[in-house]
């Protein structure tokens, strides 16, 4: 029996925050080994573990999965949230479907995750520049979906890495701007539906694995391990 997917990374959101959530949405336990100092850093790489010398690092299943995308894209087909089970047609439009909406989460938590870089002359203007792409740009775009699919999920039937990644980008930007899903009901049905999948209602629960948003300490730490 395989053990459990070992996470190596800094205890805070950052690149790997995504990972986590998609493992807590396919309901499986994994272990997490931090980062806290950049010896700890020097030792993956000087142990070969790190094949571009950076983490995200995940071991599972014998391997050890770096690139962020790379091991999301594993753990989804791995875990049947990218189109696995379908016929080999279907599952190409699906699987394409599903990176067309990852990506442009993706793009919108990139913007997140620059935030906590700032220095504080600067954050009121990200943030700002991030709260208008999101409500012009990507928001109104997942609400067409939603509108044109007219199903629960972002595609097919079913849960997918997409709706994953969407609410953990919804959830982000609500903690710069609490009312930012006033204008797409949508999303809001959307949200509240999504939550409430098990494994990610457990998620969402204090004590889980989920990470809180990154301060001062987490980012000083972060740039001491990886020398920015």
């Amino acid at each position: 029996m395989a053990g459990k997917p070992k996470l190596h990374y800094a205890n805070g959101r950052g690149r790997m925050e995504s990972i986590r959530w998609l493992l807590a949405a396919a309901g499986v336990e994994f272990e997490e080994v931090f980062l806290e100092t950049k010896e700890d850093l020097e030792k993956l790489r000087s142990d070969g573990k790190l094949l571009f010398q950076q983490v995200p690092m995940v071991e599972i299943d014998g391997m050890k999965i770096v690139q962020t995308r790379a091991i999301l894209s594993y753990i989804a087909a791995k875990h049947n949230l990218y189109g696995k089970d379908l016929n080999e047609k279907i599952m190409y439009d699906v699987m394409a479907l599903i990176d067309m909406y990852v990506e442009g989460t993706t793009e919108l938590m990139g913007m997140v995750l620059a935030l906590m870089f700032q220095p504080p002359e600067g954050k009121a203007k990200q943030t700002a520049m991030i709260i208008d792409r999101a409500t012009t740009r990507y928001f109104p775009a997942y609400e067409k979906v939603l509108k044109d699919h007219g199903q629960d999920f972002l595609v097919g039937k079913q849960f997918s890495w997409a709706d994953t990644q969407l609410l953990e980008a919804i959830l982000a930007i609500e903690e710069l701007k609490s009312d930012v899903l006033s204008k797409f009901p949508l999303l809001q049905a959307f949200k509240t539906r999504i939550s409430n999948i098990p494994t990610i209602k457990k998620f969402l629960q204090p004590g889980s694995q989920r990470k809180p948003p990154p301060d001062d300490e987490f980012v000083a730490k972060l740039m001491k391990i990886f020398s920015f």
